[in-house]
Formats: C-alpha cells, structure tokens, sequence
C-alpha cells in the first residue's frame, strides 16, 4: 500500500501520528493510497520552518521571486500530463477535465509572475512642507490555505500562487481524498528555485485545521468548502487574531429569457450542470425558464440531450464526466435526489442505479433533471454537489431574479437573453457575487477576483486578481520630512499636525 506523506521545509516527511485516510479510486471503488494525518505537533514543525524561510524570502527582491514563479509555471506545463492523470485517478474527473483544473490555476500563477507591478505603492511628493508621504504592501509572514477535493490543483495555486510571489511563506491543507497532486506541485515549487520551507503540504483531518487556526504563527486562512465549515473557519481564525477568507458552497441559477439562443443554452446547461460529475462550486444546477413556453421547450430539449451524455471512467477520452469522488458523496446525493422526489418535484430522468459495466464498484451517477421544483424545497435551498439539474419555472423576468437574489447561497449565476437592457438590468440589480451574461460559469479571469455573497464567503476579501495581493499583504505609510539643513528646526507643537 502507498504511503502519502507531508512535504515540510523542502522535502516528504514521515509524520508519526500513525492515523492514516484511506485515498479511494472512484473509478473501482479500491483503497489505492493512505494519507498520513498529522498531529499539532506535525503541523507545528511546519510553520517553524515556514516562520524560519519568511525572513530571507521576504526580503528576496519582486523581481527574483517573479522568477521562481515563472519556472514554477514552465515546470507545471511540462508535468501537465501526468499532473493530470495524477489529478483523475483520486478524484474522478475526466483527464480533459483535470488538465483545465490544473490550467485555471496556472493563470493565477501567471497573474503572480507579474507581481513587481502590483506591489508598487503609492507616492505624494510634496504632501506638505519639505514631506513626503509614500506606501508599501508588505507580506504578512507565515499564511495558510485549506482546500476542498474538487479542485485540487486550482485552489491551492490561487491561494499560494499569490501569497507566496508578495513574499509570503505557505502552509497547505490539502483535502485528504486527493493529496497527491498538491504534494507534487509542491515538490515543483522547490524545483522552480523557492527555499526550502516556503511551500509545504500538511495533511489532516479537522485536528491539522485546527491546528492552523489557533497557532499564534499563522497570521492568514484562505479556505474554501461547504459553507457551515467556512463559518467556523471564519469564527474559529478571526476568534484567534487572523485575517480569514473562508469561501463557502453555491447553489447557482441560469436564468433564461424567451428570446435566448436556445441551442447554445442546452449546450451550455449540460456542461455547466453535469461537468465534472456536478462537483463544482460554479456548477450551474439550477435553470430558471421565463414563462411556460420557454420552460416547456427547455424540459423537451434536455430530456432528448442527456441521452447523448456518456459517463465513463476518468481516463475515457470520449467521456463527458466519470464518477464523484466517494462512495459517501454519492450516496449523499442519491439521497438528496429521493428527497427532492418525496417534496414533490417531479423526477424527469433519474441518474441513481448507474453502472458502469466492468466498473460496478465505482461511484458513478447518471445525470438527473427534475422539473416543478419549488423554493420551498429543501431540496432546492442546499447545495446537492452531484449531476442533477433542476428546473424552477418562473412566470416573469422579475420573479426569475427574485430566485438567486433571495437564495442563501450567493456565488455565481447566469441569465441567458439576447436582450442587452435586460441583461444589464440584471447584473447591476442581482443578489450575487459573480454573474454570467450568456456565460454559464462566469469564474473570472485571473487579474479579477473571485468571491461570491451571503452564505456562499465569510470575509471581506475576495480571492486572487487585485482583493488576493490586498489579502495577502499589509500596508504601511511613511510621512517623511528632510530639513534643509542641520540647523533648521521647528518649533515644538502640541497640537495634532497638519499639512496646512
């Protein structure tokens, strides 16, 4: 059996705690790693190595921690096959799949290679008499992320990717259901030039967390997951004097208009809700259809395309997406499927009893489609995380915006028109972090920011772009004054001073 273990201060290390999780193969069901998980002690020698690596890497100049991160870049390309295929075998996604994961975070690598530019401060000159006044963001010291399964190569190259380039150490708690692609990128890090101690990969179970929000060390906590843990990430790291970002889970709505191209509509619901077996946070699970007409061809046109999709193992090029990650995360979203089915909605294709022949072990569902879904539904109102898409109808443009605006959850959503007044009408009025016009997962760019609203972040930051440098860094102003001369001097004031 393969023994996963930590990557601390430049190099794997043997934790002793003797608890390990077992990393399943999705694709048969079958133990095919452990991951060690560490103690506080384990986690503790990893942020004195990181606290011990901030001083040199601090003061290493912009321009040279640029370059580590455009070999770290170059490295990461040239290992992206087997990256991937790394990436597909614990967590389930097709290997097309897992190379746009791992490539989405690459641009915020990208976005990090420039950071000579975004680390300029600001400049008065003459402010008042003889002064100056000038900033500089400075890095925060020891920082750490925590990361979900889904996106095991993206999320910790948003987190790190900019954390460390503003000079930052890093502690990483990767998910222990795929650890070994973040051990990996880790390595690479090292090979790319960082020092040793400023990447390092811990994993655990909620006593590393823990761990990571109470050490008096670790000054900031990027994490991202279900929505009740990010609330105690936030509470638990705030209560402890840190700055925290805690991203939580997304129940996003596609809002389509009667005029929509209705083609590329199907197109782009069958990707967005089914892709990577549903298990994105930007997922699109739920359409909102504008009246019976658009609703009822809608209905028509999904029942005839989801025979089209194929559902296969992780390696089957032609697959569109393979199985979820964990025999307990598909039986989760069976059961939410039978609950949606006990409240009433009507079951228009069922996914549950999928099997995928020579492959009857693994975790695999069918995609699903529910229609006459209510919002008094549960559910509806929590986050399923599997390949099921439901259909609420609305009767007007206005109850449709009412829909995600009133929802608990606030990260993404998208509204499919060919009506610009519309669409413009909706992005500036709806209650949602992100919004795609005509774009079904409207994650931005890496030189914007992501972040959603209500229960979907906790914090006032969003993550990576501009709100990413801000998080990562503090900001210190300088007011100075050189007197002409040695002789010069003021005289003494007891009043607060002014530039006046």
């Amino acid at each position: 059996m393969r023994d996963i273990h930590h990557f601390i201060d430049g190099a794997s290390f043997t934790g002793g705690s003797g608890r390990f999780g077992d990393v399943m193969n999705p694709n048969t069901g079958e133990v095919q790693a452990r991951v060690q998980l560490a103690t506080e002690a384990e986690m503790d020698r990893a942020v004195q190595a990181a606290n011990t690596a901030f001083e040199s890497w601090s003061s290493t100049n912009p321009q040279r921690r640029a370059r580590v991160m455009f070999e770290f870049k170059r490295l990461v390309e040239a290992n992206m096959n087997d990256l991937a295929e790394m990436l597909s075998a614990e967590h389930g996604k097709v290997v097309a799949d897992s190379k746009g994961d791992i490539q989405r975070g690459l641009e915020v690598i990208e976005f990090a290679c420039g950071i000579p530019h975004v680390l300029k401060g600001e400049y008065t000159h003459g402010a008042g008499p003889g002064i100056d006044v000038y900033s500089m963001r400075q890095p925060l010291g020891v920082v750490a992320g925590i990361t979900p399964f889904n996106f095991p190569a993206m999320i910790p190259m948003w987190m790190f990717g900019v954390a460390i380039a503003v000079g930052n150490t890093f502690i990483l708690k990767p998910s222990e259901r795929d650890p070994s692609v973040p051990v990996r990128l880790a390595e690479l890090m090292m090979e790319a030039g960082a020092p040793a101690g400023v990447l390092n990969v811990v994993h655990g179970d909620k006593a590393a967390v823990d761990a990571i929000l109470t050490h008096p060390l670790v000054h900031a906590i990027s994490f991202v997951g279900s929505s009740d843990i990010a609330h105690y990430v936030y509470q638990t790291g705030a209560a402890n004097h840190k700055r925290v970002q805690a991203m939580g889970g997304a129940k996003n709505h596609g809002i389509v208009l009667p005029d929509a191209d209705m083609d590329q509509v199907i197109k782009d619901l069958s990707g967005a809700a089914y892709g990577s077996a549903g298990e994105r946070c930007m997922a699109l699970p739920v359409v909102v259809p504008v009246g019976k007409k658009t609703a009822d061809e809608l209905r028509e046109r999904m029942v005839a395309e989801i025979p089209t999709m194929r559902v296969g193992i992780s390696t089957d090029a032609g697959a569109h997406y393979g199985p979820v990650v964990t025999a307990q995360h598909k039986a989760r979203v069976e059961a939410w499927i039978e609950t949606g089915v006990k409240e009433g909605a009507e079951l228009v294709v069922d996914g549950r009893g999928f099997s995928l022949q020579g492959h009857e072990n693994g975790y695999f569902i069918g995609p699903s489609l529910f229609d006459h879904v209510t919002p008094d539904m549960s559910a509806y109102q929590e986050e399923i995380f599997g390949p099921v898409l439901q259909i609420v109808r609305a009767a007007s443009f206005e109850e449709a915006l009412s829909l995600p605006s009133k929802h608990q959850y606030g990260n993404g959503v998208a509204i499919f028109t060919q009506n610009g007044r519309a669409a413009r009408d909706f992005a500036a009025r709806v209650n949602v972090g992100m919004v795609g016009i005509n774009v079904p997962i409207p994650v931005p760019v890496a030189y914007h920011t992501f972040g959603g609203w209500k229960r979907s972040a906790f914090g006032d930051t969003n993550q990576h772009g501009m709100e990413g440098v801000k998080f990562w860094t503090k900001v210190k102003t300088i007011t100075a004054r050189w007197p002409d001369s040695d002789l010069e001097h003021a005289d003494s004031s007891f009043v607060i001073p002014t530039m006046a």
